[in-house]
């Protein structure tokens, strides 16, 4: 049984039993040791400790991984709100892999589950319904969600370098972190004015860019149902939250993405900052996307009949 388990850490398509009946809102901690222990290795900054570098590229590290997120994962790969080369595809999804949040194609599967569930009694992470805590990380512990939904991303399980990615999900990221821990070898070698060496580039770059990676995504998920205001009456609980939406690139316009989840922009007007669409803007430019939807005009002309003032819902 253990032996299963942990070859499922390495390829997420190995064969799983059924989970047992009742069990779908408990935690599956053998499977979340490696979750769980890259929490625990934030505590090595103590030993480490830090250089300008190492905390430049872990904000790098940061910025790029959370627009492959919410641009690609997210906007792309769940809405297809523009259009791209199956190269850039690729790029982007390995970028996103490198995120630690599973593969493009489980990450795109489950959001879609959402948005069809929304706050309803099958909407996995709704604070409503299953409290804090599960909304904003308990649910992808639990063995119910660990499996890719491939019968909800058709359109893109007919790419194989997609379902690689998203079968041995773990690679990409013990790449990056690979990597990582050589440069920064390599500099204290040849720059040892730099102040940097493999371990400490290893803790900031990977292992804390990624848990404050981890923490600010799944905010969307419940703090983006809990607080904020609404400017469209939807059917569930999302919420417009500005500082969520700078802290990752405008995924907090959650009221107005869920109202109309077709557009490649979340920010609806001029002052609602949305970073994830200005940079596809640019990538657009370049010519490596194409088609961004708008969001109509009828869109933008509607407002709901019973505006919410910013309110914090009780979390439970």
């Amino acid at each position: 049984m253990k032996q299963n388990v942990l070859r499922r850490w390495f390829d997420s398509y190995a064969e799983q039993p059924q989970p047992p009946a009742g069990t779908e809102h408990k935690i599956d901690w053998l499977r979340s040791i490696p979750f769980i222990g890259l929490h625990l290795a934030v505590l090595l900054v103590l030993v480490v400790g830090w250089s300008p570098i190492a905390v430049g590229i872990a904000v790098a590290l940061y910025g790029i991984r959370m627009f492959a997120i919410t641009g690609f994962y997210h906007r792309y790969f769940s809405h297809k709100t523009f259009r791209t080369s199956r190269l850039m595809q690729f790029v982007f999804a390995v970028i996103g892999a490198s995120a630690v949040q599973r593969g493009p194609l489980w990450w795109a599967a489950h959001h879609r589950l959402h948005h069809v569930n929304s706050d309803k009694g099958d909407d996995e992470h709704s604070p409503r319904q299953h409290g804090f805590f599960w909304s904003h990380m308990g649910w992808f512990l639990s063995r119910h969600n660990f499996t890719t939904r491939l019968d909800k991303i058709q359109d893109f399980v007919r790419f194989p370098e997609l379902r690689f990615l998203d079968r041995f999900d773990v690679l990409v990221p013990t790449l990056l972190a690979a990597s990582l821990f050589v440069l920064g070898e390599m500099l204290a070698l040849h720059w040892p004015e730099s102040g940097t060496n493999g371990w400490q580039l290893l803790v900031w770059g990977f292992v804390i860019s990624t848990v404050v990676l981890y923490h600010i995504t799944f905010t969307i998920n419940s703090l983006a149902h809990s607080i904020g205001h609404r400017r469209f009456a939807t059917r569930d609980d999302s919420r417009n939250n500005m500082a969520l939406a700078i802290l990752t690139f405008g995924e907090g316009w959650h009221n107005n993405h869920h109202f109309y989840p077709g557009s490649a922009r979340q920010g609806f007007t001029w002052w609602e900052f949305d970073i994830t669409y200005y940079l596809l803007r640019l990538l657009q430019g370049l010519g490596l996307i194409w088609d961004l939807r708008p969001v109509p005009e009828r869109v933008l002309q509607q407002r709901s009949r019973s505006r919410l003032k910013p309110t914090a819902r009780t979390m439970s």
